[in-house]
C-alpha cells in the first residue's frame, strides 16, 4: 500500500486504501499523509533511453522534418564551398612554384652594353 493512497477509518481505526473500511464498512477517513508527511515521488525524472520514446517524443513536438530538397541544397553549397577552397589552395600552390624565387644576395642583372653604371668610367 502506497502512503499517499493510505486512509484511516475513523470509526475503527482501520488503516486501508478503499473507498469503504474493509472491517466496519464505513465511509469516514482520513488520509494519512495529514500525520506522516509524504516525499515527493521523484526528486528527478528518469532518463529515457527506449529508440520508440525517442520517436513519439519527435512526433509529438510537431518538428517537422527537413525536406529532400533543402537537405540536398544545404549539403550542396556545403560541397561547392569546398571544392572552390580546395581550387584557391591549389591555384595558390601553382603560382608559388612558377614563379622564380629571388634572394637579396643574387646581384642585379648587367647592361647589356657591358658597362657598369655604377662605378665611374675608368680612361
Amino acid at each position: 500500500m502506497q502512503l499517499r493512497t493510505a486512509r484511516l477509518c475513523l470509526d475503527c481505526e482501520e488503516v486501508h486504501d478503499a473507498q469503504q473500511c474493509p472491517v466496519c464498512a464505513s465511509e469516514t477517513f482520513t488520509y494519512i499523509t495529514r500525520w506522516v508527511p509524504a516525499p515527493e515521488r521523484r526528486g528527478r525524472s528518469r532518463p529515457v533511453t527506449s529508440p520508440k520514446a525517442d520517436a513519439y517524443r519527435y512526433l509529438a513536438s510537431g518538428e517537422e522534418a527537413p525536406s529532400t530538397g533543402s537537405r540536398l541544397l544545404k549539403q550542396g553549397v556545403l560541397g561547392l564551398t569546398a571544392v572552390g577552397l580546395f581550387g584557391w589552395w591549389w591555384q595558390a600552390g601553382k603560382l608559388r612554384q612558377s614563379t622564380p624565387r629571388t634572394s637579396d644576395t643574387d646581384a642585379p642583372p648587367k647592361n647589356p652594353d657591358g658597362f657598369d653604371r655604377d662605378r665611374p668610367e675608368r680612361s
